[in-house]
């Protein structure tokens, strides 16, 4: 990549003060893997150790920055574990690694209020660029504090860039085992509703049918910039970066290696995986709901119609919208779908651009936004039942334990 694209993404839109990148000199990486860290000291040296059997030659190559942070208002807790870590990665704990830290979580260093793992992932991209090897396209990887991840990690994610493509990659997962039967069951649950939503979107056409998960993510560092970096949100930042890289270099699933993050409690952001585990465990009540093969049908039947009448007028695709369902009608014009649609047209003569444009403006969330209103929330069925059901729009009739379906969509997806 020409530096001049680095150098003008480093004075406009990266974050370079007041951390630091420290414990590393070295500026021909061909990876960055980046692990923010809040309140982690018994987790990241686990974390850590499992990146250490990977193969020399991969870790070689591979730069491991640990982002150790904390906002001012953290509880003395939180304060403690980051001096206790900063201080454990100063004794070099793993000199198998290529280890450096930053510390965003001393007197001065804190992150702002409000702020969250967003900013943590992306001060640790943003401080890696400079210590990357451009000539060989080298790699950003996102993980977590509380992730495992196996022995091939490194080389499966050197393999499959090497092999062209996207500019970004998920990767398959499996939540570790829970603390207790309780929390066992609410996971798996929680990722049945995870590997069903991707399956729904698979089989309706969506170019957005990929896991959003920040343990479980790559990309080329030329991609990172040309999708204008990492999002400062403090929660769902993984979602509206692969969101948006999706729309500028593409996303695509990576197969043959597998990352396991954890199925703990956990308060750190205001919704994810720990919440939803504890709202299960605690409070009885999932904060998350499973959308209907008949949802999906809507979607898949609303993105033919798309590719097939681009060149028609907005208000006739928004009569067919209504057809397909009158719900669906009611959205797109909340949407002002008619003068989008004609934007559209005007700026994009050719059936490939206009579709590339469309699904810019179409994108991962309102594909949400649209599944979740589509939705009847007083039906009766159980997750077994609709999940079922769209097994069997898929093809995959007959399996209604949440079990089995659960096996299957791993197997589907890539998890061994």
């Amino acid at each position: 990549m020409h530096s001049k694209q680095i150098q003008k993404y480093l004075r406009s839109r990266a974050i370079t003060t007041p951390w630091q990148l420290t414990g590393i000199g070295r500026s021909d990486f061909q990876a960055t893997v980046v692990i923010p860290a809040l309140a982690e000291a018994h987790s990241l040296p686990k974390t850590l150790a499992s990146l250490t059997v990977n193969p020399v030659e991969s870790l070689q190559q591979t730069l491991i920055l640990c982002v150790i942070n904390n906002r001012a208002d953290a509880t003395d807790e939180q304060q403690a574990e980051s001096w206790q870590t900063l201080n454990w990665l100063q004794s070099n704990p793993c000199p198998q690694l290529n280890l450096a830290w930053v510390d965003a979580g001393s007197p001065g260093l804190e992150l702002p209020e409000k702020e969250g793992v967003g900013l943590a992932r992306k001060i640790g991209f943003d401080l890696s660029l400079r210590s990357l090897d451009w000539a060989q396209e080298p790699l950003l990887i996102s993980l977590d504090a509380d992730t495992l991840v196996d022995e091939n990690y490194l080389p499966a994610i050197f393999s499959h860039f090497q092999q062209g493509g996207c500019g970004g990659a998920t990767l398959p997962f499996r939540h570790q085992v829970g603390a207790t039967a309780e929390e066992e069951t609410a996971i798996r649950r929680y990722e049945l509703y995870l590997r069903s939503y991707l399956f729904g979107l698979q089989q309706a056409g969506s170019p957005y049918a990929f896991h959003s998960i920040g343990s479980a993510f790559a990309c080329r560092a030329a991609a990172y910039l040309k999708a204008g970096g990492m999002n400062r949100r403090s929660a769902a930042e993984d979602f509206y970066f692969l969101q948006q890289l999706a729309k500028t270099g593409g996303v695509e699933m990576l197969s043959g290696t597998l990352v396991r993050p954890s199925a703990r409690f956990s308060a750190r952001v205001p919704f994810g995986t720990g919440r939803v585990v504890q709202g299960q465990v605690e409070q009885g009540e999932m904060l998350f709901s499973f959308s209907s093969a008949a949802s999906f049908a809507v979607l898949r039947d609303w993105l033919q119609l798309v590719a097939e009448s681009w060149q028609s007028p907005a208000a006739a695709l928004l009569t067919r919208a209504a057809e397909i369902s009158p719900l669906f009608g009611e959205f797109l014009q909340g949407l002002d779908f008619l003068s989008n649609w004609q934007k559209l047209q005007r700026n994009h003569r050719h059936r490939q651009q206009f579709l590339t444009a469309f699904h810019g403006w179409f994108d991962a969330l309102r594909t949400r936004q649209l599944l979740h209103r589509l939705e009847d929330r007083d039906s009766e069925i159980t997750i077994g039942d609709s999940v079922g059901r769209l097994l069997a729009w898929g093809g995959y009739s007959g399996i209604d334990d949440e079990r089995q379906q659960l096996l299957l969509l791993e197997k589907l997806q890539g998890v061994a």
